[in-house]
């Protein structure tokens, strides 16, 4: 259905006022719509669960409104369909919503789907690219896949020194600096990590990067090191 229509207008407000009982209403009354795809004007079709977990998230009871979806039929690796294909996890992730996260995951939603927006990655890829920490440290818990750039970016020593041989000492210490993450930032560094080289993805520093999400206290060691911002000769 399109987006302009009036039962998905209905239903969307509903999702994001957390109106569990008109979106049950909803449901009972037209059977097929715990499936069915809203249609924006680029062709882009999104899910009753991806409405759910759109930004900024954390709609008001969203776990309700998660279960009263999938109990209506609503499939929670149903995918995107456009530019990507992320599924409603990716969107939790991407929105630190934790709870609907959480939601999903009980529900049987795939943790490691691919089709992230971010290099077709997992959610876990989302929600460290994103800054989204909570729901990063939470989709480790519940025992997602980390890779290199995970591992630097959340402080995962273990798997850091367990993924580094063979893996960019560089890419993994600028997502430590993203992250914040002083510790490995250092071993990267000893490992010979280059204090000011930029990524392939954007134009920012380790110092920038460290400087955009925050941290500050992190920021002023990594200039003490010599780190430079972008726009320094």
């Amino acid at each position: 259905m399109r987006n302009d229509e009036p039962l998905a207008i209905t239903v969307t407000t509903a999702i994001h006022h957390g109106d569990i009982t008109a979106l049950r209403r909803l449901l009972a009354d037209n059977p097929d719509l715990a499936t069915a795809r809203i249609v924006d004007e680029r062709g882009c079709g999104r899910t009753l669960l991806h409405v759910l977990t759109d930004w900024p998230g954390g709609f008001p009871d969203g776990v309700q409104t998660a279960a009263a979806l999938v109990t209506a039929g609503a499939d929670v690796n149903a995918r995107f369909v456009g530019p990507h294909r992320e599924t409603p996890l990716h969107w939790a992730a991407s929105t630190d919503d934790v709870a609907v996260l959480d939601a999903l995951l009980d529900a049987g939603a795939d943790i490691d789907a691919d089709g992230a927006v971010i290099g077709g990655g997992t959610p876990l890829t989302d929600a460290r690219a994103f800054a989204q920490w909570n729901a990063a440290h939470r989709l480790v818990e519940r025992g997602a896949t980390v890779t290199l750039a995970d591992a630097a970016a959340l402080g995962l020593r273990d798997h850091l020194e367990r993924l580094l041989p063979g893996g960019s000492v560089q890419d993994a210490f600028w997502n430590a600096c993203h992250g914040g993450q002083r510790e490995c930032a250092e071993l990267l560094l000893d490992r010979g990590a280059d204090l000011n080289r930029l990524p392939s993805w954007e134009e920012l520093t380790p110092l920038d990067a460290a400087r955009r999400n925050g941290f500050a206290e992190f920021a002023d060691w990594l200039r003490g090191q010599g780190g430079k911002r972008a726009a320094e000769p």
